[in-house]
C-alpha cells in the first residue's frame, strides 16, 4: 500500500485573541489523504476547515503536530501544493492568458513551452476566446476558471481548494463540480476540498471529513462508495445526505449554544 500524500498527526493549532485569550481552532487532528484521492473536509462555520488547509499549503504552519506532503515534512509553502481560493486571487491588471502564464514564468520555463501549456489549459476550461480578456469583463465562473487553469499550469500533484465555489450560483457552482471531476479523473491529482456542502461534498468526493465546532478535530470520515456521474435525486445519495446533515447539524447545535454563552 503506497504511503499518504497527506498525512496530519497530532496537529494543533493555537491562535491568541486581540485580549491575549488563547483560542483552540484545532485539536489532535489525524488525517491521511491517499494518492489520486478526492476529500471533502465538511462542517460548521468556525470548525477549523480552512486552518487546517492552510496549514497543510504551509501559510499557517499548526502549534503542534506533524504534517507530511508528498513524503516531506510541510514547513512553508511549496509547488508540489497548489491552492485555488474562493475569492479567485486573480491579478486584475493581467489578461486571462498572463494569469494563468504567471507561475510558469516565476519558474522560468522557456515562452514556447509557457505558450503551449496555457493554450492547452484555456481550450481544456473552455476559455481560449477570453485569453486577452481582464478579469474584470469575466463572470464570477469563469473567473474561477482562471484560477484553476493557473494552478493547474504549475502541474503540482496535490489540489488545495478551499471553497472555491462558495459564491457561485448553483448552476455555475454545478458546471464547475463537473470541472473538477473532470479535471482530477484526466490528470490523477489528489484533492483536498474545504465546503460548507453537504450536497456539494457527496457529488464530488470519495471520503467526507466532518469536523466538528471548535476547536476542531476530526469528529467522522464518511467514505462515499456512489458510482461516478452521481444522481443527487437517487435515495441513495439522499440517505447519505441526511446522514451527513445529521452530523453537521449536531455540531452547529454546539455552536449555537456556545454563542448563546458567550451572549
Amino acid at each position: 500500500m503506497s504511503a499518504p500524500q497527506i498525512l496530519a498527526e497530532a496537529v494543533n493549532k493555537v491562535f491568541r485573541s486581540p485580549d491575549g485569550q488563547e483560542v483552540v481552532a484545532l485539536r489532535d487532528i489525524e488525517l491521511a489523504v491517499e494518492p489520486g484521492e478526492f476529500v471533502c473536509l465538511l462542517g460548521p462555520s468556525g470548525c477549523g476547515k480552512s486552518t487546517l488547509l492552510n496549514a497543510i499549503a504551509g501559510f499557517s504552519l499548526p502549534t503542534s503536530g506533524r504534517l507530511v506532503a508528498n513524503g516531506r515534512a510541510v514547513v512553508e509553502p511549496g509547488p508540489d501544493r497548489a491552492m485555488v481560493f474562493q475569492e479567485y486571487a486573480l491579478f486584475p491588471w493581467m489578461t486571462v492568458a498572463k494569469n494563468v502564464a504567471f507561475g510558469l514564468e516565476i519558474k522560468g520555463e522557456p515562452k514556447e513551452t509557457i505558450d503551449r501549456k496555457v493554450g492547452d489549459l484555456l481550450q481544456l476550461l473552455s476559455l481560449s476566446e477570453f485569453a486577452n480578456s481582464f478579469p474584470k469583463d469575466l463572470s464570477g465562473g469563469m473567473r474561477q476558471r482562471v484560477a484553476i487553469a493557473r494552478v493547474l499550469a504549475l502541474d503540482s500533484p496535490i489540489l488545495l481548494m478551499d471553497e472555491p465555489f462558495g459564491a457561485l450560483d448553483a448552476l455555475t457552482r454545478r458546471n464547475l463540480q463537473d470541472e473538477v471531476l473532470r479535471i482530477w479523473t484526466e490528470f490523477k491529482k489528489t484533492i483536498l476540498f474545504v465546503t460548507h456542502g453537504i450536497e456539494e461534498s457527496i457529488y464530488l468526493a470519495d471520503r467526507v471529513v466532518v469536523m466538528t465546532y471548535r476547536p476542531g478535530t476530526v469528529k467522522t470520515v464518511v467514505p462515499i462508495t456512489l458510482r461516478r456521474p452521481r444522481d443527487t435525486a437517487s435515495p441513495e445519495f439522499n440517505d447519505i445526505k441526511r446522514h451527513l446533515t445529521d452530523l453537521v447539524m449536531e455540531e452547529q447545535r454546539r455552536h449555537e449554544e456556545d454563542e448563546i454563552r458567550k451572549g
